[in-house]
C-alpha cells in the first residue's frame, strides 16, 4: 500500500478494502490498524498536496467507521491517536465510539497491555547500558508465549515505549536538529498536524508504534532479532541479544540519524568503520524516491497486476475450498445473526459455479443433518437448474442431474427414511431425469423401503401429469420383479391406478404387450433385464411365463374382457406355456365368478384350440359351488351345437338333468380312469369329502343301475367294468334306500358292488 508509485485512487480503494476487512473479520483488526499507522507515517512522496489531503480525509473516515465496531475496543487508544493526528475533534471521536450496549457485550480485557505497563524512566547514559546487560528474570515461558503471539512491530513498540521519557526524547530531538534541512519540505508541511495530546500515555504508545513500524521495515529492532532467532534456533531457549541493542543505542547517542522508510541513503562500510570523533554530522537533504520511468522516460503508473504474482491452480482450488468450509462452519453464528438465507444463497451460488470438489464438501455437510439442512439442498438444486435454463438452447442438464443423483443416492444410503425426506426431495425437484428415475427405481427395489419408494412414484404420477406415463412405466416394470414383496406391492399400487380413467388404457396396453410375448417361441431379452447377459434363444421356463402373466392376471378380475385376449394367446402358445397358464389361471377365474358375461361369452364362443383353457375355467368355477343355470345352458349349447366333447359336461354334471347324465355315461366311462373317478365324485357329491349327493341328478343306486344298463354296443363291457371299479371306495356312507331301488334288478350280477352286510 506504500508503494512509491501508487496512485491516490488505488490508495483510497485499498483503505476502503482494509476497513471492510476489519469490520467483517474482526480477527484481522490488529493488522489493519497497523497498516493505517504505517501509511500515516509514510505517505507516498509522489502524491500532490490535494491528493495528500484527500487520502488523509479518507483515512479519517475509515478510521471512524472502524472505531464504531464493537471489536475495536482494545484498539481505541491507537485509533484515537491516529484520528487526533489527522485533526479529528474529540467530540466527533466520542460520537463514533461503540455504544454502551456493545461495550457490555464485549468487555475490555483486564490484561490489556496498555493498562499494565510499568512506567520506566531510564537515561541514555551509562545506566541504560548497564540495564541492558543485566540478565532478565528466570521465568521466560510466559514471555516466550507472548512473543510468539505478537508481531515484530508490537515487540519493538513495547521495547521503545518505556524508553520514550521526556529526557530521552529531548536528547533525540537535539541530536537530530543538525540533520534537518534548512527549508521545511513541502510534503512534511502538507501532512503535518500539531500534536494536541503530547506527553500522554496514549500519545507515547502511538509514537512508539510509529517508530517501531519504521524500524521493523528497515530490519532493525528487538522484534526482528527475536523473530530471526526463533526461526534459526526453534528448539533452543529464546535469549534476547542485548549486545546488538546496546551497540545501536550507542550509535544513536553519538549522532546516527534516523532514516525514513523508503530512503535510499546509507553509509558506506568505510565510513562506519571510521572513528566517530573524526566524522562531523552533515545536514540530511530530503531524499526523494527515484522516478520510475518507462521506455519514453514518462512516469510509470502503478498497476496492481504488476506487483501481484498469479496463483497456481492448486492454490486457487485450496482457497475456494477453504472459503466454502468457513461458510459451512459458520452455520450457528450466521443463524443467530439472522443471515441464514443469505448464507444459503452464497453457498448455492459458489457450489454451482465451481468444480466438483466443492460439491462433495457441501453434499457431505448436508447429509450430516439432512432435516436441518434441507433448505441448502433445495437451494443448490434449484441453482443448478436455473443455470441450465439460463444457458438456453446450448444448456446441459449434466450438472443438475449430477446434483440430483448425488442427493438421492446419499439419502438412499441413510439408514432411516421414515420422515419422508427422500419423497420430499423427489417431489420438489424441478425435473426428474432418466438417471434420477433409475435411482428411484433402485430405491423401490429395496425391500425395506418398497412401500415408501412406490408411494413416491405414485405421487409423481398424479402430481406431474406431463410425464406421468414415464413414471408409470417404472412402476409397471416392477410388477414383474423377481422379488415377491416388490412385485406384490407394485401390483397393489397398479390395481388402484387402473381405476383411474386417464391411466387405464396405458396400464392395460402394457399388460397385454407382456401377454403377447407368450406367442414367441423363446422369451425375449426384455424379460431378463439389461444387466443380465442372457441369450434370446433361452427356453421358456415357468418363471418367465409367470413374469408375462403377473400384471395381466391382477387386472383380469377388474376387467373381464381381457379373458378373450388370453384365449387368443393360448391357442398360439407352445405346450409348456399352456401348462403354466392352466396352473395359474384358477384364482383370477374365481375372482371373475361364473356369472361374468365375458366368461359366459368365452364358453359360448370357445376358440378352436382353447378347449382345455375353457374346461379349466369351468372346473375352477364349479369345484366348490354348483354350476349356475346360465353356465349349464351355455355349456349344454356348446356341447350339442359346436364341440361335442363330453369333457365339457364334467364341470356341470350336477346341473344337468338325469336323462342327460345317463346319456353321457357311455362316453364318460371311456375317458381316463382318473377323469372317470372325478366324474363319479361329482355325481355322488364326494369330490371334496362332503358326502352330499343332494344336488346330484342321480343317487348312488341309480348310478349303479345306469352303469349296469349301458348298452354294450355303445360301450364295451371292459370299459363298463373299469368304470364300475372307479366308484368311490367309501360306499358305506350311502343311504339304505339307495340300495333298495336296485331290488328288482339282477342282484347276482351286482353282488360284487354291494356292502358286506348286503351280500348274503
Amino acid at each position: 500500500m506504500v508503494h512509491p508509485a501508487i496512485s491516490s485512487i488505488n490508495l483510497t480503494t485499498a483503505l476502503g478494502s482494509l476497513a471492510n476487512i476489519a469490520r467483517q473479520r474482526p480477527m484481522f483488526m490488529s493488522e489493519v490498524i497497523q497498516a493505517y499507522e504505517t501509511l500515516h507515517a509514510n505517505l507516498p512522496p509522489t502524491l500532490a498536496k490535494s491528493q495528500v489531503s484527500s487520502v488523509r480525509k479518507n483515512l479519517k473516515l475509515h478510521l471512524l467507521s472502524v472505531l464504531k465496531h464493537p471489536a475495536s475496543l482494545e484498539f481505541q487508544a491507537q485509533i484515537t491517536t491516529l484520528l487526533v493526528d489527522l485533526g479529528t475533534p474529540q467530540a466527533e471521536i466520542a460520537r463514533n465510539m461503540p455504544s454502551s450496549k456493545d461495550t457490555r457485550k464485549r468487555p475490555r480485557d483486564d490484561s490489556d497491555s496498555t493498562l499494565k505497563k510499568m512506567k520506566l524512566e531510564p537515561n541514555l547514559g551509562e545506566d541504560d547500558e548497564d540495564k541492558d546487560l543485566e540478565p532478565g528474570p528466570s521465568g521466560t515461558s510466559k514471555a516466550s508465549a507472548q512473543i510468539s503471539s505478537q508481531s515484530d512491530t508490537d515487540i519493538t513498540a513495547e521495547f521503545l515505549q518505556p524508553l520514550l521519557t521526556p529526557d530521552n526524547v529531548a536528547n533525540l530531538v537535539l541530536i537530530s536538529m543538525v540533520y534537518l534541512p534548512e527549508v521545511m519540505p513541502a510534503s512534511f508541511q502538507a501532512i503535518y498536524t500539531p500534536v494536541e495530546s503530547a506527553g500522554t500515555e496514549a500519545q507515547i504508545k502511538h509514537l512508539a508504534r510509529l517508530m517501531a513500524t519504521q524500524m521493523t521495515a528497515a530490519g532493525l529492532g528487538p522484534g526482528v532479532e527475536q523473530t530471526k532467532q526463533c526461526k534459526e534456533e526453534p528448539k533452543e531457549e529464546k535469549v534476547v541479544k542485548t549486545e546488538s541493542v546496546l551497540i545501536k543505542r550507542r550509535l544513536s547517542a553519538q549522532g546516527q540519524a534516523i532514516s525514513v522508510v523508503g530512503s535510499l541513503s546509507s553509509m558506506s562500510p568505510l565510513e562506519e568503520e571510521a572513528p566517530q570523533a573524526k566524522r562531523r554530522p552533515e545536514p540530511i537533504i530530503p531524499v526523494t524516491q527515484p522516478r520510475l520511468a518507462g521506455a519514453g522516460g514518462r512516469k510509470k503508473i502503478f498497476r496492481l497486476s504488476d506487483v501481484l504474482k498469479p496463483l497456481t491452480d492448486a492454490q486457487v482450488e485450496a482457497m475456494k475450498l477453504g472459503a466454502v468450509k468457513r461458510i459451512l462452519r459458520a452455520e450457528k453464528a450466521v443463524a443467530c445473526s439472522g443471515a441464514a438465507q443469505v448464507r444459503i444463497k452464497i453457498l448455492a451460488s459458489l457450489v454451482t459455479q465451481f468444480n466438483s470438489g466443492l460439491k462433495a464438501e457441501v453434499l457431505s455437510f448436508i447429509l450430516e443433518d439432512v432435516r436441518a439442512r434441507l433448505d441448502l439442498a433445495f437451494a443448490w438444486l434449484y441453482q443448478e437448474y436455473n443455470a441450465y435454463l439460463a444457458a438456453g438452447a446450448s444448456g446441459s442438464l449434466d450438472k443438475y442431474e449430477d446434483c440430483l443423483i448425488r442427493l438421492l443416492s446419499g439419502l438412499q444410503e441413510k439408514p432411516d427414511q421414515k420422515d419422508g425426506i427422500f419423497t420430499k426431495v423427489v417431489l420438489e425437484a424441478p425435473l426428474i431425469t432418466e438417471s434420477a428415475l433409475e435411482v428411484i427405481r433402485k430405491y423401490c427395489e429395496d425391500e425395506s423401503r418398497t412401500y415408501l419408494g412406490m408411494s413416491t412414484l405414485r405421487d409423481l404420477i398424479f402430481k406431474r401429469p406431463s410425464r406421468q406415463f414415464q413414471y408409470l412405466h417404472v412402476l409397471l416394470d416392477l410388477s414383474s420383479h423377481e422379488k415377491d414383496k416388490v412385485r406384490s406391492q407394485a401390483l397393489l399400487f397398479i390395481k388402484r391406478m387402473y381405476e383411474k380413467e386417464q391411466l387405464r388404457e396405458y396400464v392395460e396396453k402394457f399388460a397385454l404387450n407382456y401377454l403377447q410375448l407368450l406367442v414367441h417361441p423363446n422369451p425375449p431379452s426384455v424379460l431378463f433385464g439389461a444387466d443380465k447377459d442372457t441369450e434370446v434363444a433361452a427356453p421358456w421356463t415357468e418363471e418367465t411365463v409367470k413374469q408375462c402373466l403377473y400384471l395381466y392376471l391382477a387386472l383380469l378380475p377388474q376387467n373381464h374382457k381381457l379373458i378373450h385376449e388370453l384365449a387368443a394367446v393360448y391357442t398360439e402358445a407352445i405346450a409348456d406355456i399352456k401348462r403354466t397358464v392352466l396352473r395359474v389361471i384358477e384364482q383370477p377365474i374365481r375372482g371373475m365368478g361364473m356369472n361374468s358375461p365375458e366368461l359366459l361369452l368365452l364358453v359360448e364362443n370357445c376358440p378352436k384350440g382353447a378347449e382345455t383353457l375353457v374346461t379349466r375355467c369351468l372346473h375352477s368355477l364349479t369345484d366348490k359351488v354348483p354350476p349356475s343355470p346360465e353356465l349349464v345352458k351355455r355349456v349344454r349349447d356348446l356341447y350339442h351345437k359346436r364341440l361335442p366333447d363330453v369333457r365339457f359336461l364334467i364341470p356341470v354334471l350336477n346341473g344337468l338333468e338325469k336323462k342327460e347324465v345317463i346319456q353321457a355315461l357311455p362316453k364318460l366311462i371311456k375317458l381316463n380312469p382318473i377323469v372317470v373317478k372325478e366324474v363319479f365324485n361329482r355325481l355322488l357329491g364326494t369330490q371334496h369329502g362332503e358326502g352330499n349327493s343332494a344336488l346330484s341328478p342321480l343317487n348312488p343306486g341309480e348310478l349303479l343301475i345306469a352303469l349296469h344298463n349301458i348298452d354294450s354296443v355303445k360301450c364295451d363291457m371292459k370299459s363298463i367294468i373299469k368304470g364300475e371299479e372307479s366308484l368311490p371306495p367309501g360306499r358305506q356312507g350311502w343311504r339304505r334306500t339307495d340300495w333298495l331301488t336296485m331290488a328288482p334288478h339282477s342282484l347276482s350280477t351286482l353282488r360284487w358292488a354291494l356292502p358286506e352286510g348286503l351280500q348274503t
